[in-house]
């Protein structure tokens, strides 16, 4: 009572609970992570009562776990030790936009839902992954380093500056946000990520999963929307060749979101009505398609599309591409309605779309090259025969990374929740997939959950210096233990 007592006078009584209830809403995510109960639930509403939380969980010892959303998917937010959930989402402001930076300042709170769309009103749009949930944090996806769909050089670290309250309680800001005054009384404008000192401070805490603090605010890049658009949605039987031509298109350095989806992803985003659409689609679309946007801008967009487009004919015609089809025959207008799906959340309201066909997903996710992918496909779809699970229920996604010098590799397995063989099923080919990966190469840029231990088993003089820094930051090991290799 007297530790829940102290956190009610720093958040008020209604923002802080040990509440069996709601804490057994915090003890799982829809991964397939073993659950845990917190034994309390904080919202804050500034940085100052995280700073009040922090230092009073320094002060009992209690483990402090950070969540800005309800959606999380890979077990980052399970209290493994107990402990303190910090529940941000209270903290939803858009503190800032600025077209002349392209830059948004966002708390931890703010959803893709509503960035994307108050961004849209100032013609505008935020960098974002492959249709994230409408209620995902703006700031986790960042901190979480997700791949952005548009694989150009100049976005591939769209995380800029940041606030963080540190594991002992003091506000540190990253870059040149950490001028005095910052943003109100200076002239500094937060763009530089570098910074204070020699460091880099940023880089510490993307992909930290809270280990290393809580970030309160971000500035994050965004960009003006494309005035027209011109879709191309590009069948093929075999993953060789569509990785050729995504290597043929980035090389050219034209189009703005490049990807390539199996038939089975695809036919989940595109579906409208449940089964009949996704039955259907799944039937009839190719094993793989390369969705390319060519973008044209405020000037000479007319000009800049007919460019880029005799780029992916020249393309096209070298490696003997057929056709370069702009739309899907079941679907008519869909090439109209691709570009505002990929820059905006998925629609709140309609059941997500990697929740739709059994209700729940695990997503395997490492960096390669675009040309090893094949090799890793075959191995997983192999492994898929082996633990009793269809082949034909793996998505795959492969987003190119700066015009393709690597690329985010994904294969998504869907499952029903509910049912414990099919739990159990999932784990151990989820577990076996990403040894079998790190066997052949793959290199996980995030390891969580399920697949951490494997990850840091194996880069003992990096997971040895990893822990000297968690050391010198967090010397109580308050800030969400049993994460990582902590």
């Amino acid at each position: 009572m007297e530790i829940k007592g102290e956190l009610m006078g720093i958040v008020g009584a209604e923002n802080a609970t040990d509440d069996p209830e709601v804490l057994s809403s915090y003890s799982k995510d829809s991964s397939v992570s073993s659950p845990r109960l917190p034994d309390y639930v904080v919202r804050p509403k500034s940085a100052e009562e995280v700073q009040g939380i922090v230092k009073l969980a320094n002060e009992y010892r209690l483990p402090i776990v950070p969540c800005s959303s309800g959606i999380h998917s890979d077990g980052n937010t399970i209290p493994s030790q107990g402990g303190i959930i910090l529940d941000l989402r209270r903290m939803n402001k858009i503190l800032g936009i600025s077209g002349r930076t392209r830059m948004a300042r966002v708390e931890p709170g703010v959803t893709w839902g509503k960035l994307q769309s108050e961004l849209e009103k100032h013609g505008l749009m935020a960098l974002n992954p492959l249709l994230p949930h409408p209620m995902k944090s703006v700031l986790t996806s960042h901190l979480e380093r997700e791949p952005m769909l548009i694989p150009k050089f100049e976005y591939s670290d769209n995380l800029v500056t940041a606030e963080v309250v540190l594991p002992e309680g003091e506000i540190f800001r990253t870059g040149s946000a950490c001028v005095p005054g910052f943003p109100d009384k200076s002239l500094a404008e937060g763009v530089n990520p570098g910074g204070p000192g020699n460091t880099t401070w940023g880089w510490i805490l993307r992909g930290a999963q809270g280990t290393m603090g809580v970030v309160t605010w971000a500035q994050v890049k965004i960009r003006p929307r494309p005035k027209i658009d011109k879709t191309f949605i590009i069948p093929f039987k075999r993953i060789e060749d569509a990785i050729q031509l995504v290597y043929r298109i980035q090389r050219r350095m034209i189009g703005e979101e490049c990807l390539i989806l199996n038939g089975l992803n695809l036919a989940a985003i595109l579906a409208k009505h449940w089964p009949e659409d996704f039955d259907s689609l799944r039937g009839t679309l190719s094993p793989w398609i390369v969705l390319l946007v060519l973008g044209g801008g405020w000037r000479c967009p007319e000009e800049k599309i007919e460019y880029e487009e005799e780029g992916l004919q020249e393309a096209a015609v070298e490696l003997h591409v057929p056709e370069l089809p702009n739309s899907v025959p079941a679907l008519p207008g869909v090439e109209r309605e691709l570009p505002r799906m990929l820059r905006r959340a998925w629609p709140g309201g309609k059941t997500y779309w990697k929740f739709a066909d059994k209700g729940a997903c695990q997503d395997l996710f490492f960096h390669t090259t675009l040309n090893k992918a094949p090799a890793f496909i075959q191995a997983i779809s192999q492994l898929s025969g082996k633990h009793g699970y269809s082949i034909d229920d793996i998505g795959f996604y492969l987003q190119p990374l700066e015009y393709a010098r690597a690329c985010h590799f994904e294969c998504n397995f869907y499952y029903h929740p509910d049912t414990p063989d099919a739990v159990g099923k999932i784990r151990d080919l989820f577990t076996e997939a990403a040894e079998t990966s790190l066997d052949m190469g793959a290199f996980f840029t995030r390891p969580c959950g399920l697949i951490a231990n494997l990850v840091y088993d194996r880069a003992t003089s990096y997971t040895m210096a990893l822990r000297k820094v968690k050391q010198l930051f967090d010397p109580n090991n308050v800030m969400s233990p049993g994460r990582l290799c902590f």
